[in-house]
């Protein structure tokens, strides 16, 4: 009876592997179809462009010269938007790796775009002092969680950001501090006066990460809301995330138009904040769509939607970040990535648009903090597989950072 239950058992299993493995052909082909089609219409693209190109140089040698006007540039390059022209006529520009919309109205291959974060890197010397290569303020921490805001701002010290600074509740203050003698601790955000506190230091901060372990109580969130507006006003990079998602879900316009704003919500966060501002369901036959659909509902702000495969937009490009991970879930991971963008964002909008090529800082340092979180994780995975948690992860930043952009 045994002997056939033990077979029984065996012939399941084998059973669930055979699917399992039909399954991983079936997604594999999926995802080189989606590739495909992904790279005919950039192909398509290139030919209406050179179209367009091509007639517009037909018309202007017919046409008598004009005098120059004056073009208005957005603060983080000159690249001209074709949003308005080529809206109706094509699919939202899809940039994987290697592809980019230049100025000369013609899509060809761009360098890497690991190149682009490599630029924005400022170099190891002796004559930086304290502070210079990024001071990193954390808004969160409560009772209940004291993890996510401690991974955050470890995070940023672990990228190459020199101070750290976690402003929280009370209560979770000493369990952060006990954490890591590296960061600098503020027990002020459930205090009064929290927004005055936390605006003496914004002068001192370069980016400030705004919901890891925030919490959802309805002082800390008031509280939270006026730490935005002040740091809007100092023209502060604001990262949101966790928590501080769900409080822009609640009032879209508190960031509604800052551009110097990363939001990077989940699955279950991006449904919320699209549905708050598009009133519709997100379409999940279309994610490059509804991730660039936000953006511009948003303001132009750039999205950076986490998942199997990273997307991020401006609403005027979408970046898909796939650098290898892990199937490993464990919590943290986000916090990780918010801290690592932190420093990444000031970086890149500190570096200049010849640095960036001309792109959106904002778009090159989230790029380079997903796959910098996603290399992280697998070098973890390698080592510690299901066991793996967010603090193996922080431990293998330092060389996931060198292997990918410094090597």
């Amino acid at each position: 009876m045994m002997e056939k239950f033990l077979q029984q058992s065996v012939d399941t299993e084998e059973k669930f592997y055979r699917y399992e493995e039909q399954r991983l052909k079936i997604e594999d082909k999926r995802r080189e179809a989606e590739h495909a089609r992904e790279l005919q219409m950039l192909q398509m693209l290139g030919q209406m462009l050179a179209g367009i190109s091509s007639t517009v140089s037909q018309r202007s040698q017919s046409i008598p010269a004009s005098p120059p006007q004056r073009a208005n540039h957005r603060s983080y390059g000159d690249n001209f938007n074709y949003n308005a022209m080529t809206a109706a006529l094509s699919p939202p520009i899809v940039i994987e790796r290697s592809f980019s919309l230049h100025r000369t109205h013609s899509l060809k291959d761009m360098e890497n775009i690991f190149q682009l974060v490599r630029n924005v890197i400022p170099p190891l010397t002796g004559k930086r002092h304290k502070g210079q290569d990024g001071r990193i303020g954390i808004v969160g921490g409560c009772q209940e969680y004291t993890g996510a805001p401690y991974f955050a701002a470890i995070t940023a010290l672990k990228v190459g950001a020199d101070l750290s600074h976690v402003f929280c509740t009370k209560d979770a203050a000493t369990v952060i501090k006990s954490y890591s003698p590296e960061l600098i601790v503020h027990p002020v955000l459930d205090s009064p006066n929290a927004v005055h506190e936390v605006e003496k230091w914004l002068p001192r901060l370069h980016s400030v990460v705004i919901g890891p372990g925030l919490g959802r109580d309805e002082v800390l969130l008031e509280n939270t809301k006026g730490i935005i507006e002040k740091s809007k006003v100092k023209g502060i990079p604001i990262i949101i995330d966790a928590d501080g998602l769900w409080l822009i879900s609640q009032q879209p316009s508190l960031i509604q138009g800052y551009q110097r704003a990363i939001l990077t919500p989940n699955y279950m966060e991006f449904s919320r904040l699209y549905e708050a501002m598009l009133r519709d369901p997100v379409d999940s036959s279309d994610h490059h769509g509804c991730v660039l659909r936000l953006s511009q509902a948003m303001g132009n702000l750039t999205i950076v939607q986490k998942g199997e495969r990273d997307l991020i937009s401006d609403g005027e490009k979408v970046l898909v970040c796939s650098h290898e991970g892990s199937s490993r879930r464990c919590g943290g991971q986000g916090d990780l990535l918010s801290g690592s963008l932190g420093v990444l964002a000031h970086w890149a909008f500190l570096a200049g648009a010849e640095k960036t090529n001309g792109q959106n800082p904002f778009l090159v340092a989230a790029f380079g903090a997903c796959s910098l979180t996603r290399q992280s994780n697998h070098q973890a995975f390698q080592k510690f597989g299901r066991s793996m948690t967010a603090s193996d992860m922080v431990s293998e930043v330092g060389t996931a950072f060198s292997k990918l952009f410094e090597t």
